[in-house]
């Protein structure tokens, strides 16, 4: 089984190959000329790139354009409604994960983390490096470093709950930040935000994997469908990435839209996961 450190190595080479295929600005790359940028032979490019998608580079260029965002709108958009009637909610194939969440109530937000003791820890996952952040009830927090760097990842997340106390305790969170990765097992979850924003990330919840939804499509679920902006704001606030799959949410154009952590790396884990879905 590939390490998370492998993933965080391999993910590293998919950055740099998606910041290629960004400025060819369309025209596809051979194998030999992204071999070559990365001072790889094809054949140890194509083994570690495969290893980590499961498909080939070419094959998984295609999934990085703009055409397969908007492909995944026309052939795997299912609206969330009808996703949780045929038991696709949750994270689909990709995952054989259990999430079962708590939302905190709208007193304990409005304290902004008042009493509350947060650990967290740096961790390698397969898009780099991620801080995780944990409450006794259970995940609250994941950030991708990749783009930001450590420094604004982990003062980004701290003020989110400004008041509480955090505590540097990686050792606490390993086995649930594995979990979270290897895909197989139970994770609790701590929804901590608004209650107008665990709606959404509950909605974010039940697109399945290798499929995405619009924004508007999310604002309908919620109840609201005039409020497409302030259910891309709560996206962007959404505090558990990748688990909470915020990266599945697309504009009704098949444009990504923006990420918190950095487009990079939601057109990486929308690739990983297609490409995985492909490969079952």
């Amino acid at each position: 089984m590939t390490t998370p450190a492998e993933q965080s190595y391999h993910y590293g080479i998919v950055k740099r190959a998606i910041e290629l295929i960004d400025d060819a600005e369309g025209t596809e790359l051979p194998l030999e000329a992204l071999a070559a940028r990365m001072n790889m032979s094809p054949a140890h490019f194509q083994r570690l790139f495969s290893k980590w998608t499961g498909v080939s580079p070419k094959r998984y260029q295609q999934y990085l354009t703009l055409n397969h965002a908007k492909s995944l709108l026309d052939a795997k958009f299912t609206t969330l409604e009808t996703a949780e009637n045929v038991g696709l909610s949750g994270s689909g194939r990709l995952h054989d994960l259990f999430l079962r969440w708590e939302a905190m109530s709208p007193g304990e937000f409005a304290r902004k983390g008042e009493g509350l003791t947060i650990r967290f820890g740096w961790f390698d996952s397969p898009f780099g490096e991620v801080l995780a952040m944990g409450t006794d009830r259970g995940l609250c927090g994941m950030a991708f470093s990749a783009e930001t760097g450590r420094a604004a990842a982990l003062a980004d997340m701290e003020a989110r709950w400004p008041k509480a106390r955090f505590v540097e305790d990686p050792k606490a969170l390993a086995p649930i930040v594995a979990t979270a990765f290897q895909g197989s097992g139970e994770l609790p979850l701590h929804l901590i935000g608004a209650p107008f924003q665990i709606k959404v990330w509950e909605a974010l919840l039940a697109i399945p994997s290798g499929h995405v939804s619009t924004y508007s499509e999310l604002a309908k679920v919620v109840g609201n469908p005039k409020a497409v902006r302030a259910v891309g704001t709560a996206v962007g606030r959404n505090p558990i990435s990748w688990l909470i799959p915020c990266h599945r949410a697309l504009r009704k154009s098949g444009g990504l839209g923006g990420y918190h952590w950095g487009l990079p790396v939601k057109r990486a884990m929308l690739a990983y996961e297609a490409a995985r879905e492909e490969a079952i």
